[in-house]
């Protein structure tokens, strides 16, 4: 009973854990997350190895200390990579289901391109690069859930 205990202790804190920031790539997956735990997605359309202001969105945003202990459990974040170097290829499913992301919700291919949904995959709002802070950015993203 007692290792019963401990692994459903350890499922939850892990699974609280992955919301915070572990980036899913797999919109069916996201948005069973966001459902079952109520939450806004964060859809980030990115060139991780080719694109300037991505890598740097990345960097001064949601690779930061900051903006990850904002985001603790306020967003399901799921990445549509779009790498062009051989070496960072996809495999074809994945380009297929990131394409098919694309053609829905960046159909102007924009990079990069934050698009804020909800459980069920509707649009609540969208931002690109910004020279800010990681608070304000998390702030941005918070106010399109009004």
């Amino acid at each position: 009973m007692k290792k019963y205990v401990i692994t459903v202790l350890m499922l939850v804190i892990g699974l609280g854990t992955a919301i915070a920031q572990d980036w899913q790539t797999d919109f069916t997956e996201a948005k069973e997350l966001a459902k079952t735990h109520n939450l806004p997605i964060v859809l980030v359309f990115q060139g991780s190895d080719w694109c300037a202001p991505c890598i740097k969105l990345d960097k001064e945003i949601w690779s930061t200390k900051e903006f990850q202990d904002l985001n603790n459990n306020h967003f399901v974040m799921l990445k549509a990579d779009f790498p062009r170097k051989s070496k960072n290829a996809l495999s074809k499913e994945k380009q297929e289901h990131n394409n098919k992301l694309a053609e829905k919700y960046n159909p102007n291919g924009y990079f990069p391109y934050v698009v804020v949904l909800n459980s069920r995959g509707e649009v609540l709002g969208n931002l690109g690069y910004e020279k800010t802070t990681p608070t304000l950015y998390f702030k941005k993203l918070k106010a399109f859930e009004k």
